[in-house]
């Protein structure tokens, strides 16, 4: 028998953990044999999120140059550095782009061919086009995979989880909305994927209340805008004018701080970067996971997080604007290392002379925060300057502090992934400021909001519905409210368990694998293990990405920053290649026979559970398959 490992998620998370098994192979796996399955309705190396098959209007919010599937020296891992191109590179153009989705789906793709071309000689990859729908098996036995559509499960010696984002049951909130609005037809579209909506509902002219302001709300805006005819003209005087179709409707946006994301940094670094980390590296994460009692991270996670980015701003400030500043930087340093929060506020404001050069974290998060406007009509033109301000400072490189900062989230980012689940806060502020969308795309809102087709709610935006219309108001224009048939909740759906549509998921959470207070799948820190409800680390399943609590790394990243998702990837596929080395050289076929010994007859829909031999002509004939053996075949359509 050969040793199976399964994979249930093909998208850039899975692929990744195929480029580590390329690199790790030769090391810890020799020459021996080894059948990996991978399963997914969609497309390898793109998945659900990035596949090709989306609208060409769609971008990334990252520019081609700072996407990469390769390790690079400064991924702090056990494994080798297996080089390769960033997206620019491979695909030959400005790496100063925001190419579309379905450039970046291409990549991927071709990162996928090009690692399991890179397998060794022994190790095949079959893609099952499908989903799983459960995972079985004792914990020290071989394990069963059910897929839909299949008589016979898959069984593994090993299971990964790197499912992506998933879809989710309505909550309490939601479900009383879409009730109401079935009562009174009206339309609501919950939390989703915005290339999977169904947006024919919202009827051009009419308007649409929308709450989120984040990427999701920039996919729709273009969906309703661009995608519906509408397109932009330069007015010779650097602004854009909107020439609408006739068939937009008109959005209504709202959200807790009523602005959208800042825009993406439009300068290059140049000179000395921020020595990081310096005040929240290592050492600082192992103290806190070493706590008996544990941490809150407000009470002792932020204020470190705090003065890192502190740090990284006034590095900057006193090394390249110290004309701004009164003192030398040598002296600032000392001071701020050894000074607390309020010690650091009486040394800032004697140092540096001018308030907008000082960060005050509070004030980023929350701009709108006391601000009232007399109108309606006046809380527009407020939100316009407010977004052209954006745009000037983003890309002016007099504000480079704002860079630095960014790379000080990065870091902050890189350390924060070890202390698993610390609640959504954080990942909300870390995309609002480090991870928002082009600038080109707030100059379509500032154009869409003089053309009358985008209106801005402000903050605190709230919901309610009543007299058979949806209603929105908010703080910064008290009294004011704006009445619509439709509703948008402009939001990817929240990954817990309890609430996932993903049967796999479900069955896990039923059976008692361990879920944290977000309600994400609990794994081991190390190696992504998954644990049960006590705690024990499962020694057959792992998982990886948003479903978990390691869910604070992209599957991709920015060259030259670490990759957590790449030290997360080498991890797990370490520990996966020494187990099931372990296991071939002590005997597979007896260690075969002896776990499925107490297993054999288990049922699920009516099934016996079986080896995957007895069902191979079948899946041969039913699914589309990659084999990577001594010769390599690819007869599957990668571009469906």
């Amino acid at each position: 028998m050969r040793p199976v490992l399964v994979i249930v998620g093909a998208g850039p998370r899975g692929t990744g953990l195929l480029e580590r098994i390329a690199a790790n192979a030769p090391e810890l796996y020799g020459d021996s044999d080894l059948d990996i399955h991978l399963v997914d309705p969609h497309p390898p190396g793109g998945g659900r999120i990035w596949r090709q098959e989306q609208s060409p209007l769609l971008w990334m919010n990252s520019q081609a140059q700072d996407v990469t599937m390769f390790t690079d020296e400064t991924v702090a891992m056990a494994g080798p550095v297996r080089p390769g191109p960033t997206l620019h590179e491979w695909a030959e153009i400005d790496g100063r782009v925001f190419s579309d989705r379905r450039s970046l789906g291409a990549y991927l793709n071709w990162v996928y061919e090009d690692t399991v071309a890179a397998l060794p000689p022994g190790i095949r990859v079959q893609y099952h086009v499908g989903r799983a729908l459960r995972v079985g098996g004792p914990r020290e036995g071989r394990q069963q995979v059910w897929l839909e559509g299949r008589n016979q499960p898959l069984v593994a010696d090993l299971v990964v989880l790197t499912l992506g984002h998933l879809d989710a049951e309505l909550d309490d909130e939601q479900s009383e909305l879409a009730t109401y609005a079935l009562a009174n037809g009206l339309v609501h579209l919950p939390p989703d994927f915005t290339a999977d909506s169904d947006l024919s509902a919202l009827r051009p002219g009419e308007p649409v209340l929308v709450r989120g302001f984040g990427l999701a709300f920039v996919d729709l805006m273009v969906l309703l805008t661009e995608g519906r005819g509408g397109r932009y003209e330069e007015d010779g005087e650097g602004e854009l004018i909107y020439r609408p179709s006739g068939r937009e409707p008109v959005l209504y946006v709202g959200s807790r701080r009523g602005v959208p994301y800042h825009s993406k940094i439009g300068y290059d670094w140049t000179g000395e970067r921020p020595p990081l980390p310096r005040f929240f590296g290592p050492g600082e994460v192992d103290a806190l996971l070493a706590r008996p009692d544990g941490f809150d991270f407000r009470r002792d996670v932020w204020p470190l997080v705090e003065k890192e980015l502190g740090f990284a701003h006034y590095h900057r400030l006193f090394t390249v604007h110290p004309e701004r500043t009164s003192g030398a930087w040598t002296d600032f340093e000392e001071k701020y290392a050894a000074a607390d929060r309020a010690e650091r506020e009486v040394l800032v404001a004697s140092t540096v002379p001018d308030p907008a050069d000082r960060l005050d974290l509070g004030a980023l998060d929350r701009p709108l925060e006391g601000v009232r406007y007399p109108s309606y009509e006046a809380l527009q033109e407020g939100l316009r300057g407010y977004i052209r301000d954006d745009l000037t400072r983003r890309h002016d490189a007099s504000y480079s502090p704002d860079l630095a900062v960014f790379l000080g989230l990065l870091s902050v980012y890189g350390q924060l992934v070890r202390l698993g689940d610390i609640g959504s806060w954080w990942h909300g502020f870390f995309s609002y400021l480090a991870s928002g969308p082009p600038g080109p795309r707030l100059r379509q809102m500032l154009a869409l909001s003089r053309a009358g087709i985008l209106g801005f709610l402000g903050a605190d935006a709230t919901v309610t519905a009543e007299d058979g219309v949806f209603r929105a108001s908010g703080a910064s224009v008290p009294g004011a409210s704006v009445e619509a048939r439709a509703l948008v909740e402009a939001r990817l759906p929240e990954p817990t368990l309890e609430r996932a549509r993903d049967t796999l998921l479900r069955e896990l959470y039923k059976d008692g694998t361990g879920v944290t207070p977000e309600g994400l799948l609990a794994v081991h820190p190390g190696d992504g293990r998954l644990l049960d409800r006590d705690g024990r680390p499962h020694p057959r399943r792992f998982a990886l990405g948003p479903h978990t609590e390691a869910r604070g790394s992209g599957a991709f990243t920015r060259p030259r920053t670490g990759g957590p998702a790449f030290r997360q990837n080498d991890a797990t596929v370490r520990a996966a290649l020494t187990f099931l080395r372990a296991l071939d050289s002590r005997g597979h076929d007896a260690d075969h026979g002896a776990d499925h010994g107490g297993d054999r007859g288990a049922e699920h829909g009516g099934h016996r559970d079986a080896d995957p031999g007895e069902d191979r002509d079948a899946e041969r004939r039913d699914e589309r398959v990659t084999e990577r053996a001594a010769e390599p075949v690819a007869d599957h359509d990668t571009a469906a």
